[in-house]
């Protein structure tokens, strides 16, 4: 199940963990639980819950000069907070270009939206058990699935 969130009057906002760098968003896509090691170590957990979004519907408010990347040998970008590390975003040469993913941990409101699958499962920490009835992916949504 695909679950859309419609544009809304007021802009979803978030921030890094020092308040240096803040964003905005009008509209979210689909939204996964990552389970790539990529994802684990940038964002110390079992997994990075993650939301695409359009880049039209993405801005950055404040703190462009705290903002810092690191590019991994795949092409993959994680965009950061150079003072306090708390990770922001994530792009991908191989998704489309005019979206960027945003973890979801950063946002400062609810949001109307849940994940709706578990990516990357096949390179996932042994010690994680999934019991939440999403379906889970080997790779990415394109994959084989282990579990529906």
């Amino acid at each position: 199940m695909l679950i859309l969130v419609d544009a809304v009057s007021d802009p979803y906002t978030g921030s890094c963990l020092c308040g240096a760098i803040a964003f905005e968003i009008d509209e979210f896509l689909p939204a996964a639980h990552c389970h790539c090691s990529m994802c684990r170590k940038f964002h110390g957990a079992a997994f990075a819950t993650i939301a695409s979004v359009a880049r039209e519907k993405f801005r950055w408010l404040k703190g462009d000069k705290a903002l810092k990347g690191f590019t991994a040998e795949n092409g993959t970008t994680r965009t950061f907070c150079r003072h306090c590390g708390s990770s922001l975003m994530f792009s991908s040469p191989r998704a489309p270009q005019d979206e960027v993913e945003i973890a979801l941990g950063a946002l400062d409101s609810d949001i109307p939206l849940q994940p709706d699958a578990h990516i990357y499962v096949g390179s996932s920490a042994n010690w994680t058990k999934l019991s939440d009835g999403l379906p889970q992916y080997v790779e990415g949504r394109s994959s084989a699935q282990t579990k529906k």
